[in-house]
């Protein structure tokens, strides 16, 4: 291993629909699932949620379907500025390099961070695993965490499209993907934004 040091993975669920959103709603996230892996010692070190308090919208029976959240149990989470918060300081967010499956968790906060004020709360050492995982396994298409999971003959923990459970899955997929020497070595570090204009 040419390389190491602590990587946060994080899954976020958000408010969705089946169709059509209601008028005036928008897509919120309500779970963080975080967990932190040391690259060095190929292990999975803690894994962590954060429930997040939607705002501008509410848990659809859709959502609880496929998350298995509740309106009432995200009721009793962080409001989003004060998720932030406690990503940038309990987790180092700003300083730690992070990753997700694809692009989505990223491109959600930027824009819910944007649309709040809310600074945002990780630096910019981002990695698009399901990006480094397919190039890895010379895949020809992107493959969803399931999938990413059986190609790799490792098992599905927990519920799929729980937060937690699946930063805690994909973090398996990161540890496989840099014991074959494939993990990006990340960029020097930067601090985490400050205002609602920073751009990941």
């Amino acid at each position: 291993m040419t390389h190491g040091g602590l990587v946060n993975i994080v899954d976020v669920e958000a408010t969705c629909w089946d169709g059509e959103r209601p008028p005036g709603a928008v897509s919120e996230i309500i779970e963080i699932g975080l967990t932190v892996v040391d690259l060095a010692a190929g292990e999975r070190l803690s894994r962590h949620r954060i429930l997040v308090r939607p705002a501008r919208s509410r848990v659809s029976a859709f959502c609880t379907e496929l998350t298995g959240l509740t309106q009432a149990e995200v009721d009793t989470g962080l409001d989003f500025a004060a998720a932030c918060r406690l990503l940038a300081t309990t987790y180092e967010a700003g300083a730690r390099p992070w990753a997700s499956w694809g692009d989505y968790d990223r491109k959600q906060f930027a824009l819910q961070c944007r649309a709040t004020g809310t600074p945002y709360p990780f630096g910019h050492r981002h990695t698009n695993a399901k990006a480094v995982f397919t190039e890895a396994f010379g895949l020809r298409r992107r493959p969803g965490m399931a999938q990413a999971l059986e190609l790799a003959g490792l098992p599905l923990e927990g519920r799929h499209h729980r937060g937690e459970d699946d930063a805690w899955n994909i973090a398996a997929l990161v540890l496989l993907v840099a014991g074959r020497d494939a993990w990006p070595e990340p960029g020097p570090a930067a601090a985490a934004g400050t205002g609602p204009g920073t751009t990941p």
